[in-house]
């Protein structure tokens, strides 16, 4: 390690080169308060910018240990600092001028959920914050004056206010971490009293817009109907009373613009914990649930889909069904299935992004069509199965049939925002109605063995195939390039895996980071013998172990977010490769 006084040495002496000179300053730096790392130097002004980190030892931090003892504690914790150090860098990005990127200054910019993140990790002897630099130049001759003023005078002093207890809030950062335990006291409170999901009284469900995440001023704050409202003792906020919907199936339903898709969108990201302020810090859902859709034109790979779909026309065998281009039905019906393979143990389904025909059929349809002529069992008549048999509780947003009336345990009523529960008034109409079919015969569990294929570079891109090298080759990088696009999607070896449909990925850095597990998981772990279940194992396990080192190559770049297991399993489905 060399002393940040070489580092300034080094870099008055390539003063006016040529920009790639810049590359020789790579490489770690004691500065008098933290380590510097120059992991990765661009090689044009104009390029992505430079990836650099800092090493805090605990000692010189400050922070309580209990903050960083418990995992919920220490993801909390880290968000928190990620938040401080991003709000630092906006007072002094591109301060430092030049050509192209010249003085840029970034790192994650966090979003409504607490994620844990590669902009921020914390060991167990120090802190470790990464970002970018775009290392300034006067065209494309290196400008060493700017970038010193950048390392030695703007990044301690964001690095001081942002990493080092004295200098903070302490008031706001023990908040954080105190709201992220009583959330997961919530988390482990529904697992032990067999609930799916609470949403505390006063939530503010509704978003500023569809482009803004944050929370709607001046809306209707949710309370819970007394017949589901239950209170808990915290450990930090004392009590709390609100809406704990119990396992089963549960309906929504209500008028339009009643508020049924704004409650069933607050549950798809109770999955994660929020920042205080969002409006939903206690809305706490089971962190397997899954929003459930259709998806015309996905592929499907050797999913067991008979449980939904049997005796097509074309006699192609749904015990093992692949399709490169599937319908509305056959695409919520391998979801199913999938997410069932994941184990997620609740589905979300509105019912306004369903295939129809896959949700349900009415007694009409079935007197023209005669079931011997429908391949699809409908929704409807497996859901008791599925959490009787598989115990997977189903929410249901609906607002067109009442023939799920029959099969719901709970039935809420939205009403302007308010949930009303409608539960014993509508089972007494229930009786006066002839009931629908709602069960089907022949539940059984479909088969979880399907082999992933082993993916034949050379086959399938004219390269060679480099599967078995240890992470951190370099030809890795060089021949199988990621590029992510957005929350939506990421390319990988040109092959693009579309994300779109997976609600519930809240960030585009958990995008990045799959691209980065679907690389590693096609170099290291596909083998054409291991199974979906064991590769998605293998994956989480690695990432939970080891970090994000494995699957980074030389240096771990900031810019990701640990996904789901729910959402590794829908990214391997979805790769087409």
């Amino acid at each position: 390690m060399k002393s940040s006084n070489e580092l300034r040495t080094i870099l008055r002496s390539i003063d006016h080169k040529s920009y790639p000179a810049y590359k020789s300053l790579a490489g770690v730096y004691q500065f008098p308060k933290f380590v510097l790392s120059i992991d990765h130097v661009q090689g044009d002004p104009f390029a992505s910018p430079s990836s650099l980190h800092v090493e805090v030892n605990h000692k010189g931090a400050g922070f309580p240990t209990a903050y960083y003892e418990k995992t919920c504690s220490r993801i909390a914790l880290q968000d928190f600092l990620t938040r401080q150090f991003a709000s630092r860098f906006e007072d002094y990005n591109f301060k430092a001028k030049g050509s192209g990127k010249s003085g840029l200054l970034s790192t994650t910019r966090c979003g409504q959920e607490v994620l844990e993140r590669s902009a921020c990790q914390i060991t167990d002897t120090k802190i470790i914050a990464r970002f970018h630099v775009g290392f300034p130049a006067f065209g494309r001759t290196i400008n060493a004056g700017e970038l010193e003023k950048i390392l030695f005078d703007f990044l301690p002093r964001c690095v001081e206010n942002s990493f080092f207890y004295e200098k903070l809030d302490k008031k706001k950062t023990e908040s954080a971490v105190f709201l992220s335990e009583d959330q997961e006291a919530i988390r482990k409170i529904l697992e032990k009293e067999n609930l799916v999901a609470f949403v505390a009284n006063g939530s503010i469900l509704p978003r500023k817009s569809g482009v803004s995440d944050l929370p709607m001023k001046d809306s209707v704050p949710f309370h819970s109907p007394a017949s589901i409202e239950r209170t808990f003792t915290l450990p930090h906020k004392g009590t709390i009373t609100g809406m704990a919907i119990p396992r089963g199936i549960t309906l929504i339903v209500g008028g339009g613009y009643h508020g049924k898709s704004t409650l069933l969108e607050a549950l798809q990201t109770g999955v994660y914990n929020h920042i205080a302020g969002d409006g939903r810090e206690y809305v706490i859902t089971d962190h397997t649930a899954v929003k459930l859709r259709a998806e015309d034109g996905r592929s499907i790979r050797n999913v067991d889909i008979s449980l939904f779909i049997n005796d097509l026309p074309n006699k192609k065998d749904t015990g093992s069904f692949s399709t490169p281009d599937a319908s509305g039905s056959t695409s919520q019906a391998a979801g199913v299935v999938e997410q069932m393979e994941a184990g997620s143990r609740l589905f979300l389904i509105d019912e306004d992004t369903s295939a129809t025909n896959f949700m349900l059929r009415d007694d009409f349809m079935q007197q023209v069509i005669s079931r011997e002529k429908e391949p699809i069992t409908p929704f409807l008549e497996r859901a008791r199965d599925l959490y009787e048999q598989e115990g997977i509780s189903t929410i249901l947003v609906a607002g067109s049939s009442g023939a799920f009336f029959y099969i719901a345990d709970k039935i809420l009523q939205m009403d302007c925002y308010c949930p009303i529960d409608i539960t014993d008034h509508v089972k007494k109409l229930c009786k006066e109605h002839t009931a629908p079919r709602i069960q089907a015969p022949g539940f059984t569990v479909p088969d979880y063995q399907r082999i992933f294929p082993a993916y034949n570079r050379s086959k399938n891109r004219g390269g060679r195939d480099y599967r078995g090298n240890r992470s951190g080759n370099d030809s890795r990088h060089e021949h199988m390039k990621v590029k992510t696009f957005g929350r939506d999607s990421f390319s990988l070896d040109k092959e693009t895996v579309d994300l779109r449909y997976v609600e519930q990925l809240a960030d585009s850095e958990q995008t990045s980071a799959l691209a980065h597990l679907l690389r590693y998981a096609l170099e290291q772990v596909i083998d054409g013998k291991r199974t979906t279940r064991q590769i998605v194992q293998i994956l989480f396990e690695t990432l939970e172990k080891k970090g994000w080192d494995p699957f980074c190559g030389s240096y771990i770049p900031c810019g990701l977010a640990k996904p789901r297991i729910q959402e590794i399993f829908a990214c391997l489905n979805r790769f087409r490769g």
